[in-house]
């Protein structure tokens, strides 16, 4: 195991932050694939953190028993800016403070840039185009300049990255069953880790909006296949998947040493770490669109009651919350207009006019634009 410290850009006089990164399997440069884990990007999100921590133990026993099968980086703690940024004891770690700018969002896009340096240098040859590709987009983040914390800390985290084969980003919901992220394309290849995991939903978009992490990873892959894919074979490149761990109170061993495995497990059974594979259990729910989720709100204010648990199916027509004004005696039903599962409801128990309450991932798309925003 290597240990490496990632500088990030200093936010004032006197104080500096750094990315730690911890590396593991074979010294080979691009001829072993690469695998890339990271938690807690936004930073009050803690399960992925857990996790990440028993990785790193079970990575640390399967490189001295020479089963890694490819290049390892882990980074438990994806934004150390945002994990010290606290307002009277609450945690403040989704959004960055100083600008109010998502953790999540706004990671610069590489594909225009390669297209132009590529254009003359892809062959008819995948794996050397592979090879190329990798090495310049490696090359592009080297020269990226931050001006701020917040930026160097989303350059470090895609140099890290993107000349990965597999990222997995771990996160969590406000209170949720496991679901995960990822695009139409890389979703066959991600389908036996929600098997191993126990996602109830598998959410697939090519864009979701507002340049995600995972996305930020893949996306000059699919600019450079929308590019060049006529005239010059370019692979997939980059699996890219965001595991949603449940929600932000599902912190434990048990739950981590069970996420942990499922990671491990998955990764021998693509035959990046040694050995045999458990068969992958059944997959509890198909993939569906982001597109196709309903975002349910609160059209008042007041208490919210919920009717129906997280994991659960509905039906459009479903009562699956109530909203309590106690002062005008009233309740008002929060009514599904989707059949699918609610995947992901608030912590929160009081609702303001207009707040997002519950997610159902249905079936058929119906939401255009940015699909992470409510």
């Amino acid at each position: 195991m290597q240990v490496k410290h990632h500088p990030l850009v200093g936010a004032s006089l006197g104080t500096g932050r750094a990315i730690t990164s911890y590396r593991f399997g074979p010294e080979d440069g691009d001829a072993s694939p690469k695998v890339y884990i990271q938690a807690s990007l936004h930073a009050d999100e803690l399960p992925g953190m857990v996790v990440a921590w028993y990785l790193k133990r079970r990575f640390a026993e399967l490189e001295a028993a020479g089963r890694l099968a490819a290049r390892v980086v882990l980074v438990p703690v994806a934004n150390p800016a945002g994990l010290n940024q606290h307002w009277f004891g609450t945690q403040m770690g989704r959004f960055e403070t100083g600008s109010g700018q998502d953790f999540n969002r706004r990671f610069p896009e590489a594909g225009p840039a390669l297209a132009l340096y590529l254009k003359t240098r892809l062959t008819d040859d995948a794996a050397h185009n592979a090879r190329l590709i990798r090495a310049a987009l490696r090359e592009h983040f080297a020269a990226l300049q931050a001006g701020s914390e917040l930026e160097s800390q989303r350059i470090e985290l895609l140099k890290l990255a993107c000349d990965a084969d597999l990222v997995i980003d771990l996160h969590c919901d406000w209170e949720a069953v496991a679901h995960l992220y990822t695009t139409p394309d890389a979703w066959p290849r991600i389908e036996p880790l929600a098997r191993y995991l126990g996602s109830e939903a598998q959410l697939l978009a090519d864009v979701s909006g507002g340049e995600p992490f995972d996305e930020a990873c893949a996306s000059a892959w699919r600019y450079l296949r929308g590019a060049f894919g006529e005239r010059f074979p370019i692979p997939m490149g980059l699996t890219p998947v965001t595991l949603e761990l449940r929600g932000v109170r599902d912190v434990s061993h048990e739950t981590a040493a069970r996420d942990a495995q499922a990671i491990v497990d998955y990764l021998t059974h693509i035959g990046m770490i040694a050995g045999d594979a458990p068969e992958p259990p059944p997959l509890r729910h198909p993939a569906t669109p982001l597109a196709g989720c309903e975002y349910v709100h609160a059209p008042v204010s007041g208490v919210i009651l919920h009717r129906r648990e997280t994991g659960e199916t509905v039906r459009a027509g479903d009562v699956i919350a109530e909203v309590l004004d106690p002062l005008a005696d009233k309740l008002t039903p929060l009514i599904a207009q989707t059949d699918g599962v609610l995947y992901a409801r608030h912590w929160t128990r009081f609702a303001t006019a207009g707040m997002l309450v519950a997610r159902i991932a249905g079936e058929h798309a119906a939401r255009t634009g940015d699909l992470l925003v409510p």
